[in-house]
């Protein structure tokens, strides 16, 4: 007898710790930065796009997120809990700390912030890219930024006129940070249903310009903009694939400039090339990559070979020097970059963080 109630005290008790369990996780992921799902005529859009169907987005040519037999749960604890030799750098990170506000409005620049975010000044017209001033992750002690890249915060940045997002994962896009730039203006440019985050967090819908793969939309005289596949996915909680992932084309009255966002290798790029026969500057992921995601992350050994694809005249390459999201040294992308340079012949852009790149 004193057994059954035992085991039945246990079960209580079990069904108890897992109520509370699940009311904690409720409450975590209902937090407003983790934005929201699509609706209304934003999903009745979705539900029209080509690359939606099964209720998610979904990549020209499917591929697996991971390659091995394991979790996402069982990675993400190893990545925690396992000890990796120069997963962070030992010393403060190099960086230039230039006043964004008092670069010439003729000048043509682009100064880069670590990771994925980065401002461009171009006849006479500013972009910021995937801002993220701080923690890459909705806790607070996950993926923080190495010493010295948290250099750059929002008040750092002058009056944008187009704000691009490429996708809705918490390294591009970050709730602090764009909830403290709404007051700089512009619009906002994204994949479709990326929208329904910003404007939950209270931008204005008529400022956001939302576009499917293989769409444009005109911005100002000279100034255009074009949606372009990747190979990818996205999500912020549970629910994967509810909004698109994409890179852009910025087209301008003196260059093209190519937004590559996160993404594996694959024909797309040539297609990209094709359509586009003058790229002046490609912007390519590379770090945060891992043999397991070979197929949603851009290799190093697939990195030339996508801007050779895209014939673009210039490289620069992002997604690295500020967080450690992958399991390879630090300053292994920086190896890569400059193995494009002088393996590959490649005009390879390699500046510190903060340093006023002319374009």
């Amino acid at each position: 007898m004193n057994k059954l109630k035992s085991k039945k005290k246990r079960m209580i008790l079990g069904s108890i710790l897992a109520v509370v369990l699940i009311a904690i996780v409720s409450i975590f992921i209902n937090q407003p930065s983790f934005g929201r799902t699509p609706r209304g005529e934003r999903l009745e859009r979705i539900l029209r796009s080509p690359h939606y169907h099964d209720g998610a987005f979904h990549n020209e040519l499917e591929v697996p997120v991971l390659t091995s037999d394991r979790s996402r749960i069982e990675g993400v604890f190893e990545f925690l809990f396992r000890k990796i030799d120069g997963l962070r750098p030992d010393t403060p990170v190099p960086v230039i700390k230039t006043d964004l506000k008092k670069i010439p409005a003729d000048e043509n620049v682009l100064v880069w912030f670590g990771h994925s975010s980065y401002f461009i000044q171009i006849d006479g017209k500013r972009i910021l890219v995937d801002p993220v001033f701080y923690i890459a992750s909705p806790v607070s002690f996950v993926n923080k930024p190495f010493q010295g890249t948290d250099a750059y915060h929002p008040e750092d940045i002058p009056d944008i006129d187009y704000l691009i997002i490429t996708h809705d994962h918490w390294d591009h896009l970050d709730y602090q940070t764009v909830t403290e730039l709404k007051s700089r203006g512009g619009k906002v440019i994204c994949a479709l249903g990326v929208g329904e985050h910003l404007e939950y967090w209270g931008y204005d819908k008529e400022h956001i310009v939302e576009l499917d793969w293989n769409e444009d939309a005109p911005l100002a005289p000279g100034f255009a903009v074009h949606c372009l596949p990747a190979r990818h996915f996205s999500g912020r909680g549970l629910n994967p694939n509810k909004t698109l992932w994409a890179s852009f084309l910025m087209e301008t009255p003196s260059q093209n400039i190519y937004v590559g966002g996160d993404g594996g290798y694959g024909p797309h790029f040539a297609k990209i090339g094709e359509r586009f026969p003058k790229i002046d500057l490609a912007i390519l992921e590379n770090g945060q990559y891992n043999e397991e995601w070979r197929y949603i992350h851009l290799m190093p050994q697939y990195m030339a070979q996508a801007a050779k694809d895209l014939k673009a005249e210039k490289i620069l390459t992002v997604h690295h020097s500020k967080y450690a999201l992958a399991k390879h040294r630090w300053d292994e992308p920086l190896e890569n970059a400059h193995h494009m340079a002088e393996k590959d012949s490649l005009n390879v852009l390699i500046p510190e963080i903060g340093e006023k790149v002319e374009l």
